[in-house]
């Protein structure tokens, strides 16, 4: 089985002051995902698709979260710079049920946390709240931002798609990190894709980082 491991590279880290909440639906840890995430050659700042090493940090003045406030409709490759800052901000946070902060998260919590952050844009707290929200998407359609959802044996889990086959999330085992769809766990058990960033809400994506 193909498998990922958590992408290198551990971002700086503000202190979270946010409640815990209880988590009602979604994201139920399973241990067939501990062998999920394990062996992968993916860079925490290479964009997907570059060469295995190319660097894509960004000064200040490039930071995607400001060009996102700036364009009323962001290219992808702009969207999916802006998840990988995401990523260096939460990589190395642990899976917790019911988590929300980079002291432990759960998958839908990150999924909140980087839309509001991000995209100044407010998504429900749980996977089966998440499920509901946009438009079904076919897998070929999948851009930058989309949510992609699996269904293991007696759980759900979330995603956010960031292109060329990888996504962000907070693994079981292996918490916050980027996979590849087709790894052979995920591909076997993916679910559907929705799309919530566009028309009106694309208009109001913010800077709040």
């Amino acid at each position: 089985m193909a498998v990922v491991p958590p992408c290198i590279g551990v971002g700086a880290r503000g202190a979270c002051a946010l409640a815990c909440l209880i988590l009602l639906a979604g994201c139920a840890g399973n241990s067939q995902r501990d062998n999920a995430d394990s062996s992968d050659d993916y860079f925490a700042m290479s964009l997907p698709g570059m060469e295995k090493g190319g660097n894509a940090m960004m000064s200040p003045a490039d930071n995607p979260l400001t060009q996102l406030s700036r364009l009323k409709n962001p290219r992808p490759l702009v969207i999916r710079h802006a998840l990988l800052e995401q990523h260096e901000r939460w990589s190395g946070t642990p899976y917790r049920l019911g988590g929300t902060t980079q002291h432990g998260v759960d998958c839908s919590a990150l999924v909140q946390n980087v839309y509001h952050d991000t995209f100044d844009v407010s998504l429900p707290r749980t996977t089966r709240g998440l499920v509901k929200k946009g438009h079904a998407i076919k897998r070929e359609n999948l851009r930058a931002g989309d949510l992609v959802f699996f269904r293991p044996p007696g759980s759900r889990h979330v995603g956010i798609y960031v292109g060329n086959g990888y996504f962000l999330h907070a693994s079981t085992s292996k918490g916050v990190i980027i996979s590849q769809l087709d790894n052979t766990y995920w591909r076997r058990y993916y679910w559907q894709a929705r799309r919530t960033l566009e028309g009106p809400k694309m208009a109001q994506l913010s800077h709040a980082l």
